[in-house]
């Protein structure tokens, strides 16, 4: 296999979920190797880390990211996608922190204070993960001052806000303002059920995205 044909393989290994050789899914993939091996053996191969990131696992992950928005495939698929763009990821690590691969920027996330679902955060974080972006998630029910906190250790981070609940949209309110009180350079963007452009303006965040999609596309817009 040539260098193109193994980052194709990678590609479509993220694209429709084939985490390793053992795994069954996708049943047409089934006894191939998947990411995880895929993306050992291009690293052994001397493909670059970084073509295997632009070349393979962004691509991938806009693709899935797009069926996701256009309602081609569901959480489920996402899931298994997001867990064979981790496995490569996995390889990729080392080439992370020595700096031979660059992220795009830091991306800090977390579901607001009094709400606990996490789900469309994850599926935000991974898809943002997986378009080149370091991402830093502090789990759900995260208030003011653990955002805080994670905005002092990285300054020039993005934070992405989450909340399924109504009841809590004052919640995300608060917690713009406090961030803004003590970083008013710091981008934010709202995501979730309850929240829109709209309400977006009326707590001054920064950006709104209604998938992980427009989460993507709004920080990339940010980068210069």
């Amino acid at each position: 296999m040539n260098n193109d044909e193994l980052l194709l393989k990678i590609l479509e290994c993220v694209e429709f979920g084939k985490v390793n050789k053992d795994a069954p899914y996708p049943p047409g993939m089934k006894g191939q190797d998947g990411a995880d091996e895929l993306t050992g053996l291009a690293l052994k191969q001397g493909i670059k880390p970084s073509d295997i990131l632009n070349n393979a696992l962004i691509i991938a992950m806009e693709r899935v990211g797009q069926k996701f928005s256009e309602k081609k495939i569901f959480v489920p698929q996402m899931l298994v996608s997001a867990k064979a763009m981790n496995k490569a990821l996995e390889h990729m690590k080392p080439y992370f922190r020595s700096g031979e691969v660059k992220r795009k920027g830091k991306f800090i996330i977390g579901t607001v204070s009094g709400d606990l679902h996490d789900i469309g955060k994850n599926l935000v974080a991974m898809i943002v993960e997986g378009a080149g972006w370091e991402v830093i998630d502090l789990g759900v029910d995260v208030n003011s001052q653990k955002f805080i906190q994670h905005i002092k250790e990285n300054s020039h981070a993005v934070v992405g806000l989450s909340a399924l609940l109504t009841t809590i949209m004052h919640n995300m309110k608060t917690i713009v303002y406090d961030i803004k009180a003590h970083f008013p350079k710091t981008r934010l963007i709202i995501g979730g059920a309850p929240v829109n452009e709209q309400f977006r303006a009326a707590i001054s965040a920064d950006g709104y995205a209604r998938d992980p999609l427009g989460a993507v596309a709004y920080l990339n817009s940010l980068i210069t």
